[in-house]
Order: structure tokens, then sequence, then C-alpha cells
């Protein structure tokens, strides 16, 4: 009687790591997450990018499942508006930010502006390796305090500005200073600061630029 012969298991082929585009406008903090990376073992990265300009013409080039992006990128296009344009595209990959900012306003932004995910830098390399996953399955992939506040920003309505505040915020967005924008609506240099104090709260920001970027990104500005 021939003997049976042994059945050999099918080997099962390992998954492709995720394609990845870096973006950080740091060299240091960009080489650190190459080299972090590389030790995940199913993450490739096939690009980096110094700049928002630089990440919209490698993703749209090299094709990318998920660009790690930092939202303060230097001169040139921020972190947000490289997303919009990204994710803008045909077959756009899905955009997790890796940021050190967590102000309810730059969440907003990202968000709205189309990013998967927003991951905090503190977080544990294995978190980061975890969301790069998810980001590339569409997964939304949330840092908690992030997570936190975003709950907390749909539980309450945001406060709205009022309508010498949105003055104040047109002033704002021609460049003005504080003394030209007292001249102009005839108030006092010290009452502009009141206002710009709780335009900032309101808004969730604390610098002049922010405060126009969420009032356009919110259609405040006539």
């Amino acid at each position: 009687m021939n003997p049976v012969p042994a059945t050999v298991p099918a080997t099962v082929p390992a998954p492709a790591p995720v394609r990845l585009l870096v973006c950080d406008d740091h060299a240091v903090v960009r080489a650190g997450l190459l080299a972090l990376l590389a030790s995940a073992g199913d993450i490739e990265v096939v690009g980096e990018a110094s700049s928002g300009e630089e990440a919209v013409e490698l993703a749209a080039r090299l094709a990318p499942q998920v660009v790690l992006m930092d939202l303060q990128l230097g001169d040139g296009i921020d972190g947000v508006e490289a997303t919009r344009r990204i994710t803008a595209a045909p077959d756009a990959p899905h955009v997790l930010v890796l940021t050190t900012y967590d102000t309810d306003a730059d969440i907003t932004r990202a968000i709205g502006a189309g990013a998967t995910g927003y991951l905090l830098k503190a977080e544990r390399p294995e978190e980061l390796f975890a969301a790069v996953h998810s980001a590339a399955r569409g997964r939304t992939v949330l840092s908690p305090p992030v997570a936190s506040k975003v709950m907390a920003q749909m539980r309450a309505p945001a406060p709205q500005p009022t309508e010498r505040e949105l003055e104040i915020l047109a002033q704002l967005a021609q460049g003005l200073g504080n003394r030209e924008i007292a001249r102009a609506l005839f108030i006092s240099e010290a009452t502009v600061k009141t206002h710009l104090g709780r335009i900032y709260d309101k808004l969730g920001v604390d610098t002049r630029a922010g405060a126009v970027a969420v009032a356009k990104e919110r259609r405040l500005l006539r």
C-alpha cells in the first residue's frame, strides 16, 4: 500500500506594506520619523516632503495610500491647505495629520479639509503604526484628547462673533493693526484688544492669522 503524501499547507502571502508619504518641514523630525517607521516592517515610506506644495506634488506622482501631514510648514501653504488639495484629487490618498497642535480651530480646519485622522506627536510608536494602517483603510483615527475635543464641539454649538467682532475680523483680514482698526471703527485701542480676546476665545485660536483663517473657514467674512 502506497503511503499517502503529507499535505503541505498553502503559504498565505503577507499583506503588502502601506505606502506612506511623510510631510514635515523639519529635517531632523523627518529623519526621526523615517527611522521609526522603518522599524514597523509593514509600512513603506515612498517619499518625504518638506513643504505643503511638495507634498501635493509628490502625492499626485507617487500615489501613496496615506500622507502623514504636519500642520505648520513654514513658508508656503500650511498642512490644512495641502490636505485640502491632496484630498480633492481623484483617487486621493488618505491624510493622517501628525502634529503637536490640538486647538479646536486646528482640529476643525484639518478635518474640514478632508483629513481622515488627527494624531498628536506625543502618541506612542505603536499607536502611530496602528493609525497609519487604520487610515489606509479609510477609518477615522483620533488621539484621545482630540476625540474629546471633537465630542465637546458636537455637543455644544460654537459661540458666534457679535456684529462688532465681525467688523473687527473684516479689518484683520485686510491686515490692519489695532490702531488702524480703532481709527476705522471709531473706538479705542483698548476696546479693540478686548474684542480680539473674545474673538480668539470664540474661534479657538491665539493669533490674528489663526482668527482670519478660521473666519474664512466658517465663512464669517463678508
